[in-house]
């Protein structure tokens, strides 16, 4: 059975703040009619409605995009002329146009913003600050190991660890015409509502070195 080598194991982090690059808006919509297809952007009323005050904050149309429709019927039949929920999402590439965009959407009486997701350019700085912490975590083997006085020979475990801010973040439901329900907090469209813009990700890493024999005195 093959033993295992002299190590030392050494852990290291890196903090790295992630500004949003866009922001996708989730969205319902209570029509008084029940359309379906490509043409509920143009034919439900009050979605259509909704489309209208978007392109004039400067949305372009392919940017909303119909994700279900929910029928409401009475007596159990589903007819033409029955009541529908319509969901959008809405993706939000230019942030300037946000405070725009919500404005749009609460305006609407028919409408209600269910939740926003934040998009990040995580790649790239993720591997920035993967690099940054395996940087760290090998500077400070080499001085635990001239310290101890033992050389490294090399890595003989590495594991990394992704903690994300917004994993343990709860997501705010809003309601049109002011109204705001949320899980875990309270926030008023219209009247200087907060918004996250950022994130922090830390980066962890745990680095099990192998080591030459101690030096006897």
């Amino acid at each position: 059975m093959e033993t295992k080598p002299d190590t030392i194991q050494v852990s290291a982090s890196q903090r790295e703040e992630l500004q949003a690059s866009h922001a996708d808006l989730f969205v319902s919509v209570k029509g008084s009619s029940l359309v379906s297809g490509d043409a509920t952007l143009k034919k439900a009323r009050e979605v259509s409605q909704l489309v209208e005050a978007l392109s004039q904050v400067g949305l372009p149309t392919e940017a909303i995009h119909l994700q279900s429709v929910f029928a409401e019927s009475s007596g159990g039949t589903v007819l033409r002329s029955s009541s529908a929920v319509y969901r959008l999402r809405i993706r939000c590439q230019d942030l300037e146009l946000f405070a725009g965009l919500l404005g749009a959407i609460t305006d609407q009486k028919n409408t209600s913003l269910e939740r926003v997701e934040w998009k990040y350019p995580e790649q790239t700085a993720l591997e920035a600050a993967l690099e940054k912490a395996i940087h760290t975590a090998g500077a400070k083997a080499q001085k635990i190991a001239a310290a101890l006085g033992v050389e490294l020979l090399g890595v003989y475990s590495f594991n990394e660890n992704i903690l994300d801010q917004e994993t343990y973040m709860p997501h705010a439901i809003f309601e049109a015409q002011g109204k705001t329900r949320a899980m875990g907090v309270i926030s008023q469209p219209n009247l200087g509502l907060d918004i996250q813009h950022s994130k922090q990700v830390e980066i962890r890493v745990d680095v099990e070195y192998r080591i030459s024999g101690f030096k006897l005195a």
